[in-house]
């Protein structure tokens, strides 16, 4: 099992010194990644299910903030989970994600993309919510092109996209392609994950048997796409204080890592470090 943690920067704060100590502490504890989360702008009356979002929580751009403790960090792997890939060029964003990889000599490694849910959010991108699935589908196939291709160029003819000879440097480290996990908490995010995703990282919010359902659809979707199921990794979510026998139990499903979260601001240093002991990490 690998275990990697979660700053969630609405609720500990933008502060660069915190976010910094907080990833040296992950790495010393021996964390694998570091995951930040994605909203590029709220509005009044934002929610995610029945959660009314404050429309002031401080949501740094998450590639900015990976860069910035890239350069403060040797190991730990840089997350995010999730980035909102519909409303991001995928031209743009293939050049960003492979230049935080170069600059962190390859760190850039647990990248999770999801659609979002604030129709607001979309609006104010220039995306029409109810393409947004399908605007990221192609974009996972642009981004996957751009790092592979040559110095020849590549073309592509979609829906949302277009471009010929295009040529993209510089080019992820030591790797053709950045993994792509795919982020979500429905069965299409269960598809996307088994048809383009390298692996699945569903939300928090569903039961037991819509969970294996969910990867059961991967599993055989990948299966579908002529892809190796058993290379599709598997995340879930976890808590700081959870015992052994639940990461156990989680093992049993099929989790290949877990994020941890959902810690307290006051004592979260001592907090990771008990979690890394309890668990055998090493830094």
């Amino acid at each position: 099992m690998k275990f990697a943690i979660s700053y969630s920067t609405p609720f500990y704060g933008t502060d660069p010194d915190r976010i910094i100590a907080f990833a040296q502490h992950a790495e010393a504890c021996g964390f694998e990644g570091l995951y930040l989360p994605d909203h590029i702008a709220l509005y009044p009356g934002a929610k995610v299910g029945n959660f009314e979002m404050p429309a002031t929580l401080p949501y740094p751009d998450p590639l900015d903030c990976l860069s910035f403790v890239a350069g403060a960090t040797q190991r730990i792997l840089l997350g995010t989970g999730v980035l909102l890939l519909p409303y991001r060029h995928p031209v743009v964003l293939a050049k960003r994600l492979a230049t935080i990889d170069g600059l962190s000599r390859g760190r850039m490694r647990l990248l999770t993309v999801g659609l979002g849910t604030l129709p607001g959010e979309a609006t104010a991108t220039g995306v029409d919510f109810a393409t947004r699935g399908r605007r990221a589908d192609e974009a996972i196939d642009v981004l996957r092109l751009l790092w592979s291709g040559g110095a020849d160029g590549v073309s592509f003819d979609g829906e949302f996209f277009r471009f010929d000879s295009l040529v993209s440097f510089p080019k992820p480290v030591g790797v053709s392609e950045l993994p792509i996990h795919v982020g979500g908490s429905s069965r299409a995010a269960a598809r996307r994950a088994g048809r383009r995703g390298d692996g699945y990282f569903p939300g928090g919010m569903l039961g037991p048997t819509e969970r294996g359902s969910q990867l059961d659809l991967a599993r055989s979707e990948a299966v579908a796409a002529g892809r190796d199921p058993a290379a599709l990794e598997y995340t879930r979510w976890g808590s700081i204080d959870m015992p052994v026998e639940r990461v156990e139990g989680l093992a049993a499903e099929g989790v290949t890592r877990i994020v941890v979260g959902s810690i307290d601001p006051e004592d979260q240093f001592d907090e990771m470090s008990r979690f890394a002991e309890r668990f055998g990490l090493s830094g």
